[in-house]
């Protein structure tokens, strides 16, 4: 292969993946997470936590609290899309129970936003889960 064709290799498959990472440093963040479940009643539909934690370009796929709940076991968020501002994410599960959904990011300078749509197989039941991280500066060893 000639160096041309390196760089080019390079240029159309490595250096965006590389960009796209570097688009988002680790930085410790006030993050508030908003869950939304429109089929509860009105007064148990939404639940919001705050937390200031560190999250980097590697940290997006595993953010939202609501995958380490017992009716997602088995899921996992898989990369679909990439740029320098927008990430996508499909959910895949494992053991056949119908649960499907999608996760999207979007950054700017001193805010990232995603949010998580989810359908459960089976029961019909649809909710979202969207996380607001407002940049607070660099992280520390126990933000990590």
């Amino acid at each position: 292969m000639s160096a041309f064709g390196g760089v080019l290799i390079c240029w159309a498959l490595i250096c965006p993946q590389a960009r796209a990472a570097e688009s988002l440093p680790p930085r410790l963040y006030e993050v508030t997470t908003e869950t939304m479940m429109p089929h509860l009643e009105e007064n148990l539909r939404y639940a919001t936590t705050r937390q200031n934690r560190c999250l980097s370009r590697q940290d997006l796929a595993s953010a939202f609290p609501i995958l380490s709940h017992a009716s997602l076991t088995g899921c996992r968020l898989e990369e679909e899309n990439s740029s320098e501002q927008a990430f996508s994410y499909l959910l895949v599960c494992d053991g056949g129970h119908g649960t499907t959904g999608t996760a999207e990011w979007r950054l700017d300078a001193h805010r990232i936003t995603g949010t998580l749509h989810v359908r459960l197989g089976g029961k019909n039941m649809t909710f979202y889960q969207r996380i607001t991280a407002t940049a607070l500066g660099a992280c520390s060893p126990e933000a990590k």
